[in-house]
């Protein structure tokens, strides 16, 4: 693997990296150009904020499987692109929560005890007690707009001062903001009633320039804006109107439109506490942030799990989805296991899901795993979750899923079948502790074989000396068989033989599966490689 690392990471995070053994390319400040040239065998790239990945940048990278952003934002990553191209983003949301959760009350309470202006004057040599008047933050109304990781630590920290907390956001439930003592609100209510207003929202179209005239107008008098979020959220030529009108008391900025900011009227009013987007930068943050990236880079490329995905097909609580990582697993594999025996057009991907598995509000993640799984072989180009059913859909491959409560052998169970020009495939797995994926079964015969390397299955007439002669053949073409399984039932038997295949063995095992082929028992045989 080689990981190209194009903004700065602490040293205890890459070392996460270099300890599975892998090529790690660390290096700030390179040239777009240069930049393209070392990712074109990449497989995995992370960034901050300085790096800009384009649509152009993603195109010389055809290996690229996985993009960590150190940080929340992703605006610096086209996030289309890498999606069409089925490359997962994934970021670090919240490792600088509260780095950033400090920043936003730090910019309120220097609003509320004009702490910048009063050491300015000191510094000046200027004692102006009676100028420098505050306000305590005792009994106010903060409202939150973005209930999410950042501000519910604004939420509690600001609680500890007294403050009522009032807060807007369509996707946090009730539930959860009673927990925190927090009343939901809509937004228009929550710009009436805050005295502070503190902005914890990400950067949409639907949010971009979200505050604008239209929206101070419908503001408490006096209110005070704090921004540690995005500078987008704010129109920023609106807002110096609102506050030489008197309509805004004060801001606490530390995110702008541009930045450094082209304009500076705005960060240079005195009624404004500007700082240079340093909220998530503290030392400790910084650290976490590296660490927790670095680590879901690791956990992807080496055990295709998935932490803190940005572009993931599906909105899935963190602790479902990693209950479902052995299952993802488990239905790319049944899938790629089906699309290797033999070539044939795929019309229909259906897969039926038994037990407790069946009753998983995310189980509809495994029909895109499936449908990676299923792609994967045939495509040139990447595939993988993110971006595999617009890929099926692309190629006319119906995906259907359904649901059953009858008993079978196993807790739980998935059924796959592909329809194809040449006929049925159906083959069934489940998983076994710990996280362990195993093919059970193979055209409705049971068998028990780990699904993982490389798998030679044959379908054979049940009659002696079948097994013995597979042996021996692999053996004379030097190939080690890991694990040998055999089902049978009244319409034949099904071997599946795991074997060990390195790089130069791979003539070898061909060869050894076209001599299999001419055995007179045998049906067909498959070689198929997870």
């Amino acid at each position: 693997m080689k990981i190209v690392v194009s903004d700065d990471l602490p040293e205890s995070a890459l070392d996460i990296l270099r300890a599975e053994g892998w090529e790690v390319d660390a290096r700030s400040g390179r040239k777009p150009e240069d930049l393209a040239k070392d990712l074109a065998d990449a497989d995995a790239l992370i960034v901050r904020s300085a790096t800009k990945v384009t649509k152009d940048l993603l195109a010389a990278a055809p290996k690229l499987r996985i993009i960590g952003r150190a940080g929340s934002g992703v605006d610096n990553i086209d996030m289309p692109a890498a999606s069409g191209k089925g490359i997962l983003v994934v970021n670090a949301p919240g490792a600088n929560s509260i780095a950033v959760a400090e920043q936003a009350l730090a910019l309120m309470l220097s609003l509320a005890r004009s702490v910048p202006a009063a050491d300015q004057a000191m510094k000046a040599g200027k004692w102006e007690k009676k100028k420098f008047m505050g306000t305590e933050l005792r009994n106010k109304v903060l409202g939150v707009a973005g209930l999410g990781r950042i501000g519910q630590e604004v939420a509690i920290r600001a609680k500890s001062f007294g403050m009522t907390i009032v807060a807007y956001d369509p996707f946090i439930s009730a539930e959860v903001a009673a927990a925190l003592g927090v009343e939901l609100t809509s937004l228009d209510e929550l710009c009436a009633t805050a005295d502070y207003l503190t902005l914890h929202m990400p950067s949409t179209p639907e949010t971009k320039g979200l505050f604008n005239d239209e929206r101070f107008a419908k503001c408490k008098k006096g209110i005070r804006i704090i921004n540690t979020a995005r500078g987008d959220l704010i129109d920023e030529a609106a807002l110096v109107r609102a506050i030489e009108a008197g309509i805004v008391g004060g801001a606490g900025l530390d995110v702008f439109q541009k930045e450094p900011p082209v304009e500076w009227t705005l960060p240079q009013l005195a009624k404004v506490v500007a700082t240079p987007h340093l909220a998530a930068s503290t030392e400790e943050a910084q650290e976490q942030v590296g660490l927790d990236t670095a680590g879901a880079v690791r956990d992807y490329l080496a055990k295709g799990a998935v932490r803190n995905a940005v572009n993931f097909p599906a909105s899935v609580p963190a602790d479902e989805l990693q209950r479902l990582q052995p299952w993802l697993k488990l239905a790319d594999g049944l899938a790629a296991v089906a699309s290797q025996m033999g070539p044939a057009r795929v019309d229909q991907l259906a897969l039926r899901y038994y037990g407790a598995l069946a009753d998983s509000p995310a189980s509809q993640l495994l029909a895109s795993s499936a449908a990676a799984g299923l792609l994967r072989p045939i495509l040139s180009g990447g595939v993988s979750v993110v971006n595999a059913r617009a890929a099926a859909k692309e190629r006319a491959i119906e995906i259907t899923e359904t649901k059953s409560t009858r008993p079978r052998d196993y807790a739980s169970l998935v059924s796959l079948k592909l329809h194809t020009s040449d006929g049925e495939r159906w083959v069934e797995g489940t998983v076994f502790e710990p996280n362990t994926p195993r093919l059970v079964s193979v055209r409705g015969i049971n068998v028990d074989a780990p699904l993982t390397g490389s798998l030679l299955i044959i379908s054979n007439d049940d009659q002696p000396g079948v097994i013995g002669e597979v042996g021996t053949i692999l053996g004379k073409h030097g190939v080690n068989i890991a694990n040998f399984a055999l089902g049978r039932n009244e319409t034949g038997a099904v071997g599946i033989v795991n074997v060990d295949e390195t790089q130069t063995q791979a003539n070898a095992l061909a060869a050894a599966v076209d001599e299999i082929r001419k055995i007179g028992a045998v049906r067909d045989a498959w070689l198929v490689r997870l």
